[in-house]
């Protein structure tokens, strides 16, 4: 079963910029294109950074606002810098927060979360931007169809890791909730079954009802417990 990844998802033509952009050139390539932010990369398409209308917004912010406060933090005097910034360079927001091409969908959006940001460039193991990923991007997976989705899990799940002659096991899929019926030989294949559902792209729920005969938990480490199938 293959996973999702940003390369799935990314938008691939990439608008970008250099360093040596005005902040004039920046305002207006990203209202042209209604973007709310570009990466930044030099001549060998490296990613030096980005910069985003946030970046941008703080001209306006700080406007008439020269001198600095009494006890102001790094991060607004930051800000004001950047308030006065002419080109990309003093702009943008360096390191850029990248991801590397075939990161997982998921692994993508706990780093937005981490990082805070709305948006990953993506690289290639060289370090070249090779497209752009947004949140709303990661959520491309649940568009996916139940049929299409049924299908990986027949193939990616069932059929190779609890399919035999002692196994009668049913999957059906409604808006991206799974249902798993049916019984096991133990409850580790059932455990594995509602694991791997779970990592299909575009999977919401999975809602198992398996039953096993029997219970190897005490092999695997795992505390016993009530309601054995």
């Amino acid at each position: 079963m293959r996973s999702w990844n940003v390369d799935d998802v990314m938008t691939r033509e990439v608008l970008s910029v250099d360093a040596a952009a005005s902040y004039r050139d920046v305002v207006d390539l990203l209202i042209e294109n209604r973007l709310s932010a570009v990466p930044v990369i030099d001549a060998f398409r490296h990613v030096t950074g980005v910069v985003s209308e946030a970046d941008l917004l703080r001209k306006i912010e700080y406007a008439g606002d020269e001198w600095p406060r009494l006890f102001e933090s790094r991060r607004r005097r930051g800000e004001r810098r950047k308030a006065k910034a002419r080109s990309v360079a003093d702009l943008m927001s360096a390191p850029a927060v990248v991801a590397l091409s075939g990161t997982s969908i998921a692994a993508a959006a706990r780093l937005m979360d981490q990082e805070s940001v709305k948006r990953l460039p993506v690289i290639d193991d060289l370090g070249r931007l090779i497209g752009i990923v947004s949140r709303g991007d990661l959520l491309k997976a649940h568009l996916r169809a139940d049929e299409e989705i049924l299908a990986d899990i027949e193939s990616g799940v069932l059929r190779p890791y609890v399919d035999d002659e002692d196994t009668t096991v049913t999957a059906a899929v409604a808006d991206g909730v799974v249902t798993l019926a049916g019984q096991v030989d133990r409850w580790s294949s059932a455990e594995i079954a509602e694991r791997l559902t779970r990592q299909v792209p575009g999977v919401v729920e999975v809602q198992s009802s398996l039953a096993w005969r029997h219970d190897d938990r005490q092999t695997h480490g795992v505390r016993m417990g009530m309601g054995i199938g």
